[in-house]
């Protein structure tokens, strides 16, 4: 790689091409976790698909591997024989409220997606933070705090715009290359870089929805009560518990700052008064230390999770299970506490999580009951502190309620393994994802990820071979 082969490549985009050493090139890949080093060859700074278009061709006759970062939460292998595209420049949100529809550009967010959409009644499936990236929260599922009463993101994609490995820009439909559209919801980043996504918005003004926040020793009345209420709820509401060491910090509040909690998150498009009938149970198990349950603008969504933004440190493990009940509580007690190093949260799925979309994708367990995810806290040794052991003990004893998978969106941090990533899909999923990977990304180019790799082939130019295997798996 040559210094006036870069200087081509920088003439041809828009945007900054920088390597290691350079000035802004620390900044330019930075992003929310820092578990990982990375140290890419060439970094662009994408602002548009012509500039994705030139990056993804030069890296191909270069030998390099590609990979796309919006906000940073996702990137999971450091790698120097790699370009790495930002797309936080190429941020654009267009919403069509007679269509009922948003156009995200690749480096979107969901805040700015729900701040467009609101004045229209209108939102999007966003996740819990709405500071990550739209594209990839959507490319690996995306379960939000709607999921119950809508289904995954993925589920609501209408069309994406993709630059592949062979370097041409594509539009992916139902219709239009029918194989790509099913693999890349749920799939993840391995078939190209989306440089554009319509997705469906949903009649949303208003939410009721907040945090009780227990206290830890309460965990047991209150995760019990949690699971008995949810195995009935409605699909209007979703809920969730975090078991959590709050740290000692002004900007807490201080009837949590300190202590060991368990959150529970409520969030209901139903009336308020429907919503506190089935929550009624929660509210017996156990006195909250805090209570912010309340009607607000689908625009504060944010503020139910309140999950962290400053970058930290990421080690993240998931599991699904298929059913949950006392005993799975005790085990997770007996991991999670005020001394561990790590937060617990169970999510409840079920709903329209469970229900196929219309036009079915490639998002893996949507019938599990219970998913689980682990998070490391920071560490004050630095971001390799943790090898995730204990996080992993927890998973491995909750082995009886598990189908023995996970969802891909919540695998995050440098443990995560090829067997983790393959676990985040039922077999014929997985079986189908590499089929369609090896058609489309022969070469892996896109690995830089939680990656699918290709099987053998004797293709040479993508989306030639015939899709007539596929038959049943795209409507």
């Amino acid at each position: 790689m040559t210094a006036t082969a870069v200087g081509d490549l920088a003439d041809r985009v828009a945007g900054p091409v920088l390597r290691p050493g350079e000035e802004g090139y620390e900044d330019e890949l930075a992003g929310f976790d820092l578990a990982v080093s990375q140290r890419p060859a060439i970094v662009v700074g994408a602002t548009g698909p012509a500039d994705v278009l030139a990056a993804v061709r030069y890296a191909r006759d270069a030998g390099l591997a590609v990979g796309a970062q919006a906000t940073g939460h996702g990137i999971t292998v450091p790698a120097d024989d790699a370009l790495l595209i930002t797309t936080r420049r190429a941020d654009g949100v267009r919403v069509d409220p007679a269509d009922r529809t948003a156009w995200l550009e690749a480096g979107a967010i969901w805040s700015r997606v729900l701040r467009e959409a609101a004045p229209f009644g209108l939102a999007p499936l966003a996740g819990s933070a709405p500071a990550v990236g739209a594209v990839s929260y959507t490319l690996g599922g995306g379960l939000g705090v709607l999921g119950r009463r809508w289904g995954f993101s993925a589920d609501h994609v209408r069309r994406l715009d993709i630059v592949t490995s062979d370097g041409q820009l594509r539009v992916v439909t139902a219709e239009e290359h029918p194989d790509l559209f099913w693999a890349l919801r749920g799939g993840g980043g391995n078939f190209g870089v989306v440089t554009g996504m319509q997705v469906e918005l949903v009649e949303l003004a208003e939410l009721y929805g907040g945090g009780l926040f227990f206290p830890g020793e309460a965990a047991a009345e209150v995760l019990s009560a949690l699971l008995a209420v949810g195995r009935d709820a409605p699909d209007e509401l979703s809920l969730s518990a975090a078991l959590m060491l709050f740290p000692d910090l002004a900007t807490v509040p201080s009837a949590v700052r300190g202590r060991w909690c368990c959150q529970v998150r409520v969030s209901s498009t139903g009336t308020s008064e429907r919503c506190e009938q089935v929550i009624a149970p929660l509210r017996r198990a156990a006195t909250p230390l805090l209570d912010t349950v309340r009607t607000m603008p689908v625009t504060d969504v944010g503020t139910i999770h309140n999950d962290p933004t400053t970058p930290r440190a990421t080690n993240t493990r998931s599991l699904v299970l298929h059913s949950a009940d006392d005993d799975a509580v005790a085990t997770v007690l007996r991991h999670a506490g005020p001394d561990a190093s790590f937060g617990v949260e169970l999510r409840q799925l079920g709903g329209a999580l469970a229900r196929e979309p219309a036009v079915p994708n490639a998002v893996g367990h949507r019938h599990g009951a219970v998913t689980v995810y682990t998070t490391a806290y920071p560490h004050p040794a630095g971001s390799r502190a943790s090898d995730g052991a204990a996080e992993q003990a927890l998973l491995d004893d909750l082995a009886p309620w598990s189908d023995g998978g996970a969802l891909v969106n919540f695998l995050a941090g440098p443990h995560v393994t090829p067997a983790d990533v393959r676990a985040a899909y039922e077999p014929e999923i997985w079986t189908r994802l590499v089929e369609i990977k090896t058609r489309w990304d022969p070469g892996n180019v896109f690995r830089i990820n939680h990656n699918i790799p290709p099987g053998a082939t004797d293709a040479a130019t993508p989306g030639t071979t015939s899709e007539s295997h596929l038959d049943g798996v795209v409507s």
